[in-house]
């Protein structure tokens, strides 16, 4: 016994570098190597995700594209897993982008499952129409006339010689939106300007301190579920049977949250073990 306190007053006093780098491990070794550990979805990511389950196959959906680098751990893991999910379904594809680095992550997207991984054919299958500026005024652009706002899209190609821009020329014509969103302009805006005024229904992925912005919406029924942040990611990879960044971070977050709770409890019984000592002498 006497050993055993002695093994645990030595951890108390593990230099803090040690811990570091103990985090470090742990937090790496999942990302290479996925533990698998079971992830069960909310109500909110099983709503999207039976969302657009259910849209037939020729569908068009248009995808949003509002993040950037600093946001990409969190919502490039659920677009990636949205657009599997739309692909598979042989649903056709729209993408906008109301921030400019929306642009840069949607071609990385698109580039990884459209091309590397379904081997869609461009303007057929899925078409990139990029960036313009304006924040609420391109949804509203949108909402009226798509045409106007994009003459042309993300690859300089005319939008009149994109095949699957036919009979595309307004918002209505839509049969969905995902908003993959990071804050202003984002979802809000989509809900305000174009799903609610047009009806057609949408859903969402934001980061995690975006989400209380956001339920309202969610709980009156104007957005169709919500993937929240990495766990949301990591959820709808569960629903479409396909592990990606999303689940290995979640590994990584939950044996790191557990390595934290362990030096806590070790510390804390170290604490008493002292303080017992402390009193016999």
């Amino acid at each position: 016994m006497r050993a055993l306190e002695d093994f645990i007053l030595r951890l108390g006093k593990l230099d803090r570098r040690w811990i570091f780098l103990i985090i470090a491990i742990v937090v790496a070794l999942p990302l290479f190597f996925p533990l698998g550990l079971p992830i069960r979805p909310t109500n909110a990511t099983q709503v999207a995700y039976d969302a657009m389950d259910a849209l037939p196959a020729g569908s068009k959906v248009l995808v949003s594209f509002e993040y950037g680098p600093s946001t990409k751990p969190e919502i490039h893991p659920m677009a990636i897993a949205v657009l599997r999910h739309l692909f598979s379904k042989q649903i056709k594809v729209y993408v906008t982008c109301l921030w400019p680095d929306g642009q840069f992550m949607a071609e990385e997207a698109l580039n990884q499952v459209a091309e590397n991984e379904f081997h869609l054919k461009y303007g057929e299958d899925y078409v990139l129409l990029g960036f313009r500026p304006g924040n609420e005024a391109v949804v509203k652009g949108v909402v009226s006339n798509i045409r106007k706002m994009y003459t042309v899209d993300a690859r300089g190609t005319l939008i009149d010689d994109i095949p699957m821009m036919k009979g595309v020329n307004q918002f209505s014509d839509f049969d969905f939106l995902f908003s993959a969103s990071a804050g202003y302009p984002g979802t809000v805006e989509w809900v305000q300007y174009a799903s609610d005024p047009t009806g057609v229904p949408m859903s969402t992925g934001t980061t995690s301190i975006q989400v209380n912005e956001v339920m309202p919406y969610v709980q009156s029924g104007q957005v169709k579920g919500i993937l929240a942040g990495m766990p949301g990611a990591a959820e709808y990879e569960a629903l479409i049977h396909q592990p990606g960044i999303g689940t290995s971070g979640m590994d990584a977050q939950s044996i790191a949250h557990l390595v934290i709770v362990l030096f806590i409890i070790l510390g804390n019984i170290g604490f008493y073990i002292e303080r017992k000592r402390a009193k016999k002498y």
